[in-house]
């Protein structure tokens, strides 16, 4: 069975200059979401000069991707897509010390890659690139880069770690 990361019942829309993407915390189980209207809930904030129609496709509580074993496997929080880009989104609301969380984002972002991308969905983009966003602002001991550029090379993905997401 073929997975549908195009799920319209999964999707929320805008073509606003600046919107964000929310996920309510715990113990909800709403998938994502964008919202244009309270940026105090806002984990990522998109920004959107060239007004692109852009949709956000919640994955976690939303699509049901299992491993082989029938297992639920671990996803991240959506997709936001426009023309030919793609961007996998995870979405942290912690202040922490440390790359720990990244590693559990970095994770969750490459299993629902791996999955997307045995779709023919994945064809129609040319443009690919995954953020790991956290409204916390969390320090770094250390720089990202090599982080970054190995996942590139794993996925052919670009990945960011801040939670500004600039439309190009």
């Amino acid at each position: 069975m073929s997975l549908n990361f195009m799920d319209a019942g999964c999707q929320t829309h805008s073509s606003r200059k600046k919107f964000g993407l929310c996920d309510d915390p715990p113990p909800a189980k709403n998938p994502a979401y964008i919202d244009e209207a309270n940026g105090a809930k806002w984990i990522a904030v998109v920004i959107n000069d060239y007004d692109y129609y852009c949709t956000f496709t919640a994955v976690d509580n939303c699509i049901d991707i299992r491993k082989p074993s029938g297992k639920p496997d671990k996803r991240c929080e959506g997709i936001l897509s426009y023309d030919d880009t793609i961007i996998f989104v995870e979405l942290k609301q912690r202040g922490a010390l440390g790359p720990d969380w990244v590693k559990t984002a970095e994770e969750q972002i490459k299993v629902t890659i791996d999955h997307f991308e045995k779709t023919d969905a994945a064809e129609e983009f040319t443009e690919k690139r995954a953020y790991i966003a956290n409204s916390e602002h969390p320090k770094f001991k250390e720089s990202q880069t090599e982080r970054m550029e190995k996942f590139a090379q794993e996925t052919g993905y670009v990945l960011r770690i801040e939670n500004r997401i600039i439309l190009l």
